[in-house]
């Protein structure tokens, strides 16, 4: 069957697993009422994950520096042009409307959209919203956000913007059991950078991770996939993979997570509700890992420290001391739990049946 235009809507998701995976979880839901087609970036992850689920269309786009310069004139001249490229895939397919949850990709496809006069639907899933969502969530038909920290900041703003928490895939809400070789009652310790991985974390790790060992822990390590030193840690109880699909079922397992703070991150393990020491990533655009961290750990969900001030000895210690201490690990996942908010994706799913439907038929 061939989807009418009416049914067809496109989702603008590119780069990293924090816009990727919610988008993923939110076309889930959205599947059941359109013909979902993707738009993203060429190289990007987005390459990998989507084109076996729904078809991929890709534009060139990059983001903009924050000192100008003759970069930044390149970078306006290409964000026009794939606003171009964007408005006529959307003519062309006649499509219904735009989701889309981030990455270089939404700012063109907001404005193509809107140019066409198509409903757009925003979601913003970090504490401190991105510069897309500042400069463009006053053209959207409703901007969603994961944190009710971004709402208020966007009200300052004057954007108006609903809490509906950051969606998670489906499996999240049903993890199946873990296929890795974890002895039954054994602590186990995830190590995650993010979806692109963290050399820092992951060097700082494989110095402590001989006294985990010692204290009967096992340790998944998720190296990404640019550490040049993956091999340079052998033990039993040490798994190390570039990445690992089922990340349900693994911070299900999981006592405990020592993981960079993306807001996706974040989100799964919430859903999992898995106690976490959360190293913001240093660099992150307007430090927002450290405000989703702050999130957590105000409600009791985690532990952060930032990336200077954790030596080896301190993170050897907090983790050892947490792995000791099972009625703080409780608490600290049933206040993981209560973070959660698995209706996110019927709610995105909700607010873009409700653009569509406000929009007159062109």
């Amino acid at each position: 069957m061939v989807a009418t235009a009416s049914q067809r809507l496109l989702i603008a998701a590119s780069g990293t697993g924090g816009h990727l995976f919610p988008a993923l979880a939110a076309a889930q839901e959205l599947a059941d009422q359109w013909s979902i087609e993707w738009l993203g970036v060429p190289d990007r992850l987005e390459t990998k994950l989507v084109p076996d689920r729904y078809p991929l269309h890709t534009v060139r786009a990059t983001g903009f520096q924050e000192r100008f310069g003759l970069k930044t004139l390149a970078t306006a001249c290409g964000l026009v042009k794939s606003v171009f490229e964007v408005r006529r895939l959307l003519k062309q397919g006649q499509f219904a409307g735009v989701l889309t949850t981030g990455g270089y990709i939404a700012g063109p496809a907001i404005v193509a959209a809107r140019s066409l006069g198509l409903p757009v639907v925003l979601h913003e899933s970090n504490a401190i919203p991105g510069r897309v969502t500042r400069w463009l969530g006053h053209w959207c038909d409703t901007v969603a956000v994961g944190f009710e920290a971004a709402a208020v900041r966007l009200r300052q703003r004057h954007i108006s913007a609903l809490c509906t928490g950051t969606p998670a895939r489906e499996t999240f809400w049903h993890p199946q059991p873990l296929a890795l070789p974890i002895p039954d009652g054994a602590p186990l310790i995830v190590v995650a950078g993010g979806s692109q991985g963290a050399v820092a974390l992951n060097r700082l790790v494989r110095e402590v991770a001989t006294a985990w060992f010692a204290a009967g822990a096992w340790v998944v390590h998720l190296t990404g996939d640019r550490d040049p030193d993956v091999a340079s840690l052998e033990h039993p109880q040490y798994i190390a993979l570039p990445f690992y699909d089922d990340m349900a079922s693994l911070f299900g397992r999981a006592d405990l997570a020592v993981s960079r703070s993306g807001a996706g991150t974040l989100t799964e393990l919430a859903a999992t509700a898995t106690p976490s020491l959360l190293i913001p990533y240093p660099y992150a655009a307007d430090d927002h890992q450290t405000h989703n961290a702050q999130v957590f750990v105000d409600a009791g969900a985690a532990r952060c420290f930032t990336q200077a001030e954790l030596s080896p000895d301190r993170l050897r210690g907090e983790v050892l001391s947490l792995l000791q201490n099972r009625s703080q690990l409780a608490v600290m996942a049933d206040r993981a739990r209560q973070l959660a908010q698995p209706d996110s994706a019927h709610q995105l799913a909700t607010l873009m049946a409700a653009a569509i439907a406000r929009t007159p038929r062109r």
